[in-house]
């Protein structure tokens, strides 16, 4: 297949390429600004794009977004986040609905934020949405897809959980405090955490361009949610490091603000109902193989 994929330098397009690459696919990248030979050049935020660039593919996957977890939530920051996903997917979602040779389908980010702080409710794909910030975004986010569905593409959103990869995200920032032994629980400890691997999440991705049947919102994490005070004790146990040094949920806000509430303190216990029923295997379903392969620790 002829792959084009944008937000390719990110955490998750930075293991897609290669990913695709190995498995035989011809990648090719929407950059915004020179790349590898064969990519394609765009910017977002002009509402500029090279529309012939993007013609001729089987799929695009469109993982483009301004990092969620890079500073506090000012309002200019909370604008950043919302434009660079929203705009930036009715650009590239018009313009491969007016071209004369459009993918098959069209895979785009989404994430599992779309369900707010729900405390210990079982989440699937046709669960209502949270009330909040993130909420709000995902489902602007998601139906800015609505002009390549309209046009007949098939489009999938991905509803991302939090991504362990010891290279960078969530999980990159957690390790130093951890392997000094001076980590611990969040808050209460009793929040739910919907987590995937770096490498399920890139083999996800494929099976959703591959399965012509998936369709609209799929959530893309382990069918084994824990919550923070599990995932506590699994990562202390997984660098042999205690875990007893609490963050209380008042000293998460007032270092992060209304960032602790959505990405800290919330709750989500999603489940993957849609790529069980279609016959997904997750290489790392529970969080022990997951730090295993992740932190490359022994069994």
């Amino acid at each position: 297949m002829r792959v084009l994929i944008s937000g390719s330098t990110g955490l998750v397009g930075s293991a897609l390429a290669p990913f695709l690459s190995g498995a035989g696919h011809d990648v090719h990248r929407l950059v915004r600004s020179s790349g590898p030979p064969g990519s394609v050049l765009w910017n977002p935020d002009a509402g500029a794009i090279d529309r012939a660039g993007v013609e001729g593919y089987d799929a695009v996957v469109h993982l483009a977004g301004e990092n969620i977890a890079a500073g506090r939530w000012t309002a200019s920051r909370k604008a950043r986040i919302r434009d660079s996903r929203v705009r930036g997917t009715e650009l590239l979602s018009e313009t491969l609905a007016g071209v004369a040779r459009p993918p098959r389908v069209l895979v785009s980010a989404s994430a599992i934020g779309y369900y707010g702080d729900r405390g210990s409710e079982v989440l699937r794909e046709d669960s209502a949405p949270g009330t909040g910030f993130l909420p709000g975004v995902c489902r602007q986010w998601e139906a800015s897809t609505d002009p390549a569905r309209k046009k007949g593409i098939r489009v999938v959103q991905i509803r991302t959980g939090l991504v362990l990869s010891s290279k960078g995200g969530a999980l990159g920032k957690m390790l130093l405090p951890f392997k000094m032994g001076v980590g611990g629980r969040i808050g209460s400890g009793q929040q739910y955490m919907s987590w995937i691997t770096l490498s399920d999440l890139c083999a996800v991705i494929l099976h959703c361009v591959e399965v012509a049947t998936l369709h609209g919102p799929v959530n893309a994490v382990s069918p084994l949610p824990v919550t923070n005070r599990d995932f506590t004790k699994a990562l202390g146990r997984a660098l042999s490091r205690p875990t007893i040094f609490p963050l209380p949920a008042f000293a998460a806000r007032i270092a992060l603000g209304e960032m602790a509430e959505g990405l800290l303190l919330a709750s989500a216990r999603v489940e993957p109902a849609k790529l069980v029923a279609t016959g997904f295997k997750f290489q790392h379903p529970d969080l022990e193989s997951a730090f295993r392969a992740v932190l490359s620790v022994p069994a």
